[in-house]
């Protein structure tokens, strides 16, 4: 809490470095990652300059450049120019616009070009960072931040916030989560990572097989199955462990889901001797049923507007996934292609819904419109790629597969590109949940 506050008093403090960089970004053409011709973005990453004459200047110039290369490639948005192609040397040259020979940058085939320079003192950072035009001839934006050595990567992702927000229009996923399951203590419990997989936590010690983690839509609720008490319960704890509530109805009690806007969750439950969908509040009290169908009623998930709840039902003989209006009740089949669809996630944009298909002896990720329309699968591993999850932009999907043997945590763009493995720790990961 204490590296939060402080937080919001650097970047409070944050300053735009020209006037007119607004204006001329204001022109620039916006990423559009929904068209079908959509290319990368070519972008120069340069070592930043070290300015102070500090031991460690040139390290942190180092690392900060690197850190803010991975985390803009890390949206799939960018082509990171390899460095040893760079006419440049940022220890010499200048960073500034005025500083900078574009025709060094356009002739490598640089569209955009990052620069920084980074002094250090008495445990203190200063870093100016710039994003330019390299054809415009011209600085899109630049913003100085200072903080504590220890704040440096946040200052760095809060800075490609501004990038993507400029860009595409949209908030970055920078200072988002993901939460997961892992067994590596020998139990499944969850852990949260950064949206990268940096610094992965333990949210739950149980001791048991723990399942299902859920982000309330404030990001300040988690909701998950554990059979801590000997059978699998639901609980519903506060983000910062002060607070929790458990659902401990005969059978089982599982697969939450939050309305989104709203302290309110559906899940399922099987104490009336069905699997059944219910609504209930955050201290876990029933607030009405929502399914009434013979056959097993699970894994809710939301439209952003919170009027509609995809379900997987076996109504229809195989578990396929449905549709309900949350005002009628009533609810239409959506998947028709394969016998066994499940694990069902909204989009952010509320257009398209990931889940879970299985074919033949394997499974894969898969979208489909929510009317139904342009089913597209976007794994096709030898092993099992399960548990979709979008970011909260709807640009990436994490999800978990066997395609290298043990079960991992793996990131892919939302058009089924660049997957990549986001950790590696002991044990196996499965069932991610991107945070709000």
């Amino acid at each position: 809490m204490k590296k939060r506050g402080f937080m919001f008093a650097f970047l409070a403090g944050a300053v735009l470095l020209f006037a007119n960089a607004g204006a001329e970004a204001a022109d620039y053409g916006y990423i559009s990652i929904t068209n079908p011709s959509f290319n990368k973005t070519p972008i120069a990453v340069p070592v930043f300059k070290a300015t102070g004459g500090q031991n460690n200047e040139l390290a942190m110039a180092v690392k900060g450049a690197d850190i803010l290369a991975d985390t803009l490639d890390f949206t799939g948005y960018f082509a990171i120019i390899d460095r040893n192609k760079y006419l440049f040397d940022p220890q010499r040259d200048g960073v500034s616009p005025s500083d900078i020979n574009y025709g060094n940058w356009t002739v490598i085939g640089a569209e955009l070009l990052v620069t920084g320079a980074v002094t250090t003192f008495d445990g203190l950072i200063e870093v100016e960072l710039r994003l330019m035009d390299t054809y415009k001839n011209g600085m899109l934006l630049g913003k100085r931040y200072k903080g504590t050595v220890d704040d440096y990567r946040d200052m760095i992702r809060r800075f490609c916030n501004e990038i993507i927000l400029l860009l595409t229009g949209e908030e970055g996923i920078f200072d988002s989560r993901i939460a997961f399951l892992s067994t590596g203590t020998g139990n499944k419990e969850i852990y949260i990572c950064e949206f990268d997989g940096y610094e992965p936590k333990p949210f739950t010690r149980n001791n048991s097989i723990t399942l299902f983690p859920a982000w309330s839509s404030d990001g300040k609720w988690m909701a998950y199955t554990s059979y801590k008490h000997g059978k699998p319960d639901l609980f519903i704890r506060n983000i910062q462990g002060d607070r929790e509530s458990v659902v401990s109805k005969n059978g089982i009690n599982t697969t939450p889901a939050w309305v989104p806007g709203s302290l309110e969750l559906a899940a399922t439950l099987s104490f009336s001797g069905d699997q059944e969908i219910y609504l209930l509040t955050k201290d876990g009290k029933i607030i009405r049923r929502l399914t009434n169908n013979k056959g097993i009623d699970s894994s809710p998930t939301f439209s952003p507007d919170g009027r509609r709840m995809a379900f997987v039902s076996k109504r229809a003989g195989t578990p396929q996934i449905f549709i309900m209006d949350m005002n009628s009740g009533i609810s239409k089949r959506l998947t028709y292609s394969g016998r066994y669809n499940t694990q069902p996630n909204w989009s952010p944009a509320g257009d398209k819904i990931a889940y879970t298909a299985m074919n033949g002896g394997s499974t894969n990720i898969v979208v489909i419109n929510a009317d139904g329309s342009g089913q597209t699968q976007l794994t096709n591993s030898r092993g099992y790629d399960e548990s979709p999850s979008w970011s909260p932009d709807g640009s990436l999907i994490a999800f978990s597969s066997t395609r290298e043997g043990s079960s991992r945590i793996y990131v892919m763009t939302a058009r089924g590109t660049d997957p990549k493995r986001l950790l590696s720790i002991s044990g196996e990961q499965t069932n991610p949940k991107w945070s709000p």
